[in-house]
C-alpha cells in the first residue's frame, strides 16, 4: 500500500462502485463511476470519512448535506465515500434522523481499493482518513485535505477553495467569493 497521497495535478482514478442515493425501497442503489460529474462538465467534491455508525461523522455528512446547494450552485457534485458496503450506508441512513434525506451519493469502497488508490486508507484499520479531493471537469484533483480520524473538518472551506479554484485566478489569504483577486489587482496596476 501506498502512503502517497494522491496530489494536485494528478488524474483522479477511473473507478466503479455501488453507491446509496435513498432510502426508498428498491431505489436505494446505484452503479457510480468516476464520469459521474465530469460527464456532465462538473466539478466533484468527493470527500471521505472513516466509518459509519460513529459520532464525527455524521456531523460532517449532515453539514455536506445542509450545504449542498452551495455545490450545485458552483457546478459541483458532491459524492460522500467511506470503505463501509452500501448495506450499511443504507442501514446508517435508516438509522439516523440527519442522514434519511441525503441529495447526495454514499459511495461504497469496500475492497478498499479506491481508498488505496488514493492513498488514504490507515495502514492499520484499514479504513479512510477524512480526506477531501476537489476534482475539475476533466477529472484533475486541484485540492486535496487530509484530516486526522478524530477532527471533523469545515465545509465552509471546502466552499472557499472551491470558489477560490474555479476564479482561476490568484487567490489572497482568507479570500471570500465577491472579493478582489491578486490578479484582478496585478491587472490594473
Amino acid at each position: 500500500m501506498s502512503n502517497r497521497v494522491l496530489s494536485i495535478g494528478s488524474q483522479f482514478p477511473a473507478f466503479k462502485k455501488k453507491a446509496v442515493v435513498s432510502i426508498e425501497k428498491g431505489k436505494e442503489f446505484i452503479e457510480l463511476t468516476n464520469e459521474f460529474a465530469a460527464a456532465k462538465g462538473k466539478w466533484t467534491v468527493m470527500f471521505w470519512w472513516p466509518k459509519d455508525f460513529t459520532f464525527v461523522c455524521p456531523t460532517e455528512i449532515a453539514e455536506f448535506n445542509k450545504k449542498h446547494s452551495d455545490f450545485t450552485d458552483r457546478d459541483a457534485v458532491l459524492i460522500g465515500a467511506s470503505t463501509d458496503s452500501e448495506f450499511v450506508h443504507a442501514a446508517w441512513r435508516r438509522d439516523h434522523a440527519d442522514l434519511r434525506d441525503l441529495k447526495f451519493p454514499m459511495l461504497a469502497d469496500t475492497s478498499k481499493s479506491l481508498a488505496e488508490e488514493l492513498g488514504i486508507l490507515d495502514a492499520e484499520e484499514k479504513i479512510a482518513y477524512r480526506a477531501t479531493f476537489i476534482i475539475d471537469p476533466q477529472g484533475i484533483v486541484r485540492w486535496v485535505s487530509v484530516y486526522d480520524l478524530n477532527v471533523g473538518r469545515s465545509v465552509q472551506e471546502v466552499i472557499r477553495v472551491l470558489d477560490a479554484l474555479q476564479t482561476d485566478e490568484l487567490c489572497p489569504c482568507n479570500w471570500s467569493k465577491g472579493e478582489e483577486t491578486l490578479t484582478a489587482q496585478l491587472n490594473m496596476n
